[in-house]
């Protein structure tokens, strides 16, 4: 369907360090109502985020934000808030964390294919 489209996006963070406010940019998540759309695209730079903090854990860094997209997609894979409608699982992955792993405030903008948006996004605030 043609036309603009309200979506809502944020930036996934990581931050190794909590108290010291410093992150990193690893991916996007995008959600438009009138689409039923609601996906994340992140991409791990290891060497960059080791060089950020030779603490972090890519393995379990990259299970969570593979979460992130399974929660994305909804369903029983994405655990119980999976199941949720997708504007709770938007609302739920951007909700304020104290973690490793955060994101953004949300602004809004237009769009007329999601997708395409989310990848402009991605390759824009990521890449």
């Amino acid at each position: 369907m043609p036309g603009n489209h309200l979506f809502e996006y944020a930036v996934i963070r990581v931050m190794p360090r909590v108290e010291r406010e410093e992150f990193l940019n690893v991916g996007v998540i995008l959600y438009c109502k009138d689409q039923k759309f609601l996906q994340a695209l992140f991409t791990l730079d290891s060497g960059l985020l080791l060089a950020f903090s030779d603490e972090l854990d890519m393995t379990e860094l990259n299970k969570h934000l593979c979460a992130f997209e399974q929660i994305c997609r909804g369903g029983e894979e994405g655990g119980p808030i999976g199941k949720l409608d997708i504007a709770s699982r938007f609302r739920w992955l951007t909700g304020t964390r104290s973690t490793i792993l955060q994101t953004s405030k949300v602004p809004p903008g237009f769009c007329t294919e999601p997708l395409e948006t989310l990848k402009r996004l991605h390759e824009q605030l990521v890449r």
